[in-house]
């Protein structure tokens, strides 16, 4: 089951048939009763500054639950999620996950990387595992935030992995701007970057510039990165505000190179910044696009034809959101199987995610499985690079590490 308060979900999911009963009470693990629901609370950003990629992060997300119901569930037990859209603005976080611990939610699937954080000592009094949209670096330490699970690398890791690609293709020295957005999540990066250059000795100048939201183009950033003598300009944003960038670069023919991480790093970028404008450019994506063909894909394709859902409308962000909560729902499972007649709590789950060993994602999560363990919750350190290429996003290294 799915249940949304808040905003709208797009015609492919609104026209998804649920056959949906009302959600149980605040039973969320069922107390032993092998038919009872598992409730599920999703923080969504389908409104806000990231909803570009929040929203089809959140379809995937759904598709896949109702793929799993329709499959019988976990152990015959359905899915009842409570999705709801919190604008990108933490205060109304907040207030979703108190509702979803008075509904007697066992796990939360959130967002950003600012409302992550913020309620990292929260889900860890409560015991209740959280994954999100973010992948920052400061959510892999259990003895930090001991609930949080981050199930790609994070964006420390792909800031390496992208450092290490511009040293080599600039043949050893270069300068690089990093434009990133002005928040926890466009700042979580920088300083490990900056780091990552001084320990592997990367010939390598670099400088940091936010991005403020709301813009028409961002000549001026572009220009001062210029004046750096910067070639490459690596961003942390989402999809169209680095479009911006990449049409801002084409149309004072600069020659400069973009190297996109995740949020950005999508069909999304190339659709909106235009075919032509975004040849060339750099993408580090953790998820393989459906390009990729990857087998893992095989199910969501077997979903979407026979949900009449055209394959061109399931990018990247979607295909994230699908195998978030397959991970999710993986040590779900495991806690089930071996908790036999306990009633389901996060404190189960997160053992499981902790000792159930890797997770097969079919190729598509970095090197094709994601694996925690009770000194780590950052699930994989691998991450495909990309190239924009005839309106594609073309492999140019699969399992890329730092």
């Amino acid at each position: 089951m799915i249940r949304t308060r808040r905003g709208a979900l797009v015609a492919s999911l609104a026209a998804l048939t649920l056959g949906l009963s009302a959600c149980g009470g605040a039973d969320g693990g069922g107390g032993g009763d092998d038919a009872a629901p598992i409730n599920i609370g999703i923080i969504a950003d389908l409104s806000g500054a990231t909803g570009d990629v929040g929203t089809p992060y959140n379809q995937g997300m759904l598709a896949y639950i109702e793929h799993l119901n329709a499959e019988g569930g976990i152990d015959g037990r359905q899915i009842e999620a409570d999705s709801n859209d919190y604008a990108y603005e933490v205060p109304q976080a907040e207030d979703l996950y108190r509702q979803y611990v008075n509904d007697g939610v066992v796990a939360i699937q959130g967002w950003g990387t600012g409302d992550t954080e913020a309620l990292s000592s929260r889900v860890a009094s409560d015991e209740l595992p959280f994954m999100s949209g973010s992948f920052a670096e400061s959510l892999t330490d259990p003895e930090e935030a001991p609930y949080n699970f981050v199930v790609a690398p994070t964006y420390s890791d792909q800031m390496r992995v992208a450092l290490n690609w511009i040293a080599e293709d600039a043949g050893g020295e270069a300068e690089v701007a990093v434009f990133h957005n002005d928040s926890p999540f466009g700042q979580a990066p920088v300083a490990d970057g900056e780091a990552w250059i001084e320990e592997q000795g990367l010939g390598l100048g670099y400088q940091a510039y936010p991005m403020p939201g709301g813009q028409q183009n961002y000549v001026g950033l572009l220009s001062q990165a210029q004046s750096q003598g910067a070639k490459y300009i690596v961003i942390q944003n989402v999809a169209s505000p680095a479009a911006l960038v990449a049409r801002d670069i084409a149309d004072q023919n600069l020659d400069m190179k973009i190297v996109c991480l995740n949020w950005c790093a999508n069909e999304l970028f190339i659709t909106t910044a235009g075919e032509e404008v975004a040849e060339g450019h750099i993408l580090v994506q953790p998820f393989a696009p459906l390009a990729a063909e990857k087998e893992g894909h095989g199910v969501i394709t077997e979903y979407i034809e026979a949900e009449g859902i055209d394959a061109a409308d399931v990018g990247t962000s979607w295909v994230q959101g699908w195998y978030v909560m397959h991970v999710m729902a993986e040590g779900i499972r495991h806690a089930i199987e071996n908790n036999d007649g306990e009633e389901l709590t996060g404190a189960m789950i997160r053992e499981s995610l902790e000792t159930m060993g890797p997770i097969d994602t079919g190729g598509v999560v970095g090197d094709g499985t994601v694996e925690f363990s009770a000194e780590s919750h950052r699930g994989s350190t691998s991450t495909g690079v990309y190239m924009a290429e005839g309106g594609q996003m073309v492999e140019v290294e699969a399992g890329a590490t730092p």
